[in-house]
């Protein structure tokens, strides 16, 4: 293991990281709000830590391996995660205490959404886009965004791609350098943003917001700036444009590579994907299911009105993005529940969205389906396929392995949080909301997590890591075969 090369490469990344801390500082100044003092506190502050960490080992350029960009990823994460949490340490508005600025930290980066901060209509401009723009950084990766800065200060970057990128098959890539693959990535998901916050302020929203809630949907992240998250705007158009550029987040952005052409884009390309004809299915099913539920219930006055609730709440829940425009919460029970479910589901591989991936489900569904088949003709040979491609049975294997991992690390976080004395439905939404980066929760977590109990939000902190890492770039660091040489 070639630590004293992680160290320095953590060290360039925690240097990276605290130029971060400047735009926020800039929005300080341009709004007059006085939080811009504690964006330049932590500016100073995290670029000595990386100095410390860069100088004495600045010549070690050791290749890395596949395992050194495993522990590298999860330490530039835990890293991080922990320098993020500066801001909210020395800011005096909001006022948070050490847990809390840590769980809010983690959770921008890792694209959760949960929040302990209550009162978000009256926090300072720089607070909330600080935590706007985690999310947006975190929603890509920032190892993607290094890995592209990263090869012309002399480090390599395919393994931590590998460690990093969602999804079962690891080994694609859009473009065959590593570097151009991440720039590709990026300039797709700035198009993107781009695009989203110019909906956005057309429909009605200020500039501020515009750009704030644009980070949060292309990172399907679910920050918003106002406590009423979406329903603060009161518009069916917004609602709209929010939930389209969800799903579109929500697709596997080497599609959108593929179909984005000179003349255009080329909707076939989406059409013949199978994960991309899933997921819509998956929307339009469960947007059927609440939108008869909420008519037949009358909770709402008006079909047009059911429709824009079931709709948005929908793409929001299912792809893991967590915004309101209700409470979802209050309606009739088995919904909240069914688009809770929904979000283990989550996005598509290589989205920015979390739960299972797609993909996944897809493949253990068809798994499923050829053991019955099994059943009845034991002797007979099935392959499983994704559209015309038949997909080794090592790749379904570690399908299988990876929803055990993930279903074992529910398990184990759900039982730690109700030894915490918090109650069942608390517990198992809170965990969900976590592991699936989605947010919000039911019960006790259904607005805030400012009321629970700082272990627990420690122990939601080590879920969100898990989900964001997609459970075995994290777990494989607690065997010990990866510390053997």
């Amino acid at each position: 293991m070639q630590y004293k090369t992680i160290i320095r490469i953590t060290g360039l990344l925690m240097g990276l990281f605290s130029i971060t801390m400047l735009p926020s500082a800039l929005v300080a100044i341009l709004y007059k709000d006085g939080g811009g003092t504690a964006f330049i506190q932590a500016f100073f502050v995290s670029i000595f830590l990386g100095f410390l960490l860069w100088y004495p080992n600045r010549h070690q350029k050791a290749e890395l391996r596949t395992r050194e960009g495993f522990l590298i990823v999860v330490l530039f994460w835990t890293v991080l995660g922990s320098i993020g949490a500066l801001p909210f340490i020395f800011a005096n508005n909001p006022d948070l205490s050490w847990t809390d600025s840590f769980f809010e930290s983690f959770s921008a980066l890792t694209t959760t959404g949960a929040t302990v901060i209550v009162g978000l209509d009256d926090l300072p401009k720089s607070i909330l886009f600080y935590r706007h723009l985690l999310q947006w950084m975190g929603g890509m990766g920032i190892i993607v965004l290094a890995v592209a800065i990263l090869p012309l200060l002399g480090i390599g970057g395919m393994q931590l791609y590998k460690a990093e990128v969602p999804g079962p098959v690891k080994d694609t890539k859009v473009t065959p350098r590593i570097a151009e693959t991440a720039k590709a990535l990026w300039y797709i998901y700035f198009m993107l943003t781009s695009a989203c916050a110019l909906a956005y302020y057309f429909a009605g929203m200020d500039a501020f917001d515009a750009i704030c809630h644009s980070f949060s949907t292309i990172a399907i992240g679910g920050f918003s700036t106002h406590d009423a998250s979406m329903g603060y705007f009161q518009s069916p158009l917004i609602n709209v444009i929010c939930a389209i550029f969800l799903l579109i987040a929500a697709v596997n952005f080497s599609l959108h590579f593929a179909a984005f052409t000179r003349r255009g884009i080329n909707v076939k390309v989406y059409l013949k994907d199978a994960e991309f004809r899933v997921i819509i299915a998956i929307q339009l099913v469960l947007t059927a299911i609440c939108f008869i539920t909420l008519y037949q219930s009358g909770i709402y006055d008006t079909p047009e009105k059911t429709l824009d609730y079931a709709f948005f709440q929908v793409v929001s829940i299912s792809t893991t993005a967590g915004f309101g425009t209700e409470s979802f919460h209050s309606w009739p029970l088995f919904l909240p529940i069914l688009l809770i479910f929904s979000s283990f589901i989550g996005g598509c591989a290589g989205s920015t969205g979390g739960g299972i991936k797609v993909i996944r489900f897809i493949l253990l569904i068809l798994q499923g389906s050829r053991e019955l088949k099994r059943l009845v003709h034991p002797k007979a040979l099935y392959s499983i396929k994704i559209g015309s491609t038949a997909l080794p049975d090592r790749i379904i294997d570690a399908v299988w392995g990876f929803f055990s991992a993930y279903a074992l690390v529910f398990v184990v976080c759900m039982v730690i949080l109700m030894a915490l004395d918090m109650d069942a439905i608390t517990a198992f939404s809170a965990t969900a909301a976590s592991i699936n980066n989605l947010g919000p929760g039911l019960g006790d977590v259904a607005s805030n997590y400012a009321s629970i109990s700082d272990g627990a939000k420690w122990v939601l902190v080590m879920a969100m890591l898990f989900g964001r890492l997609e459970v075995f770039t994290l777990l494989v660091l607690f065997t010990p075969t990866f510390w053997k040489n």
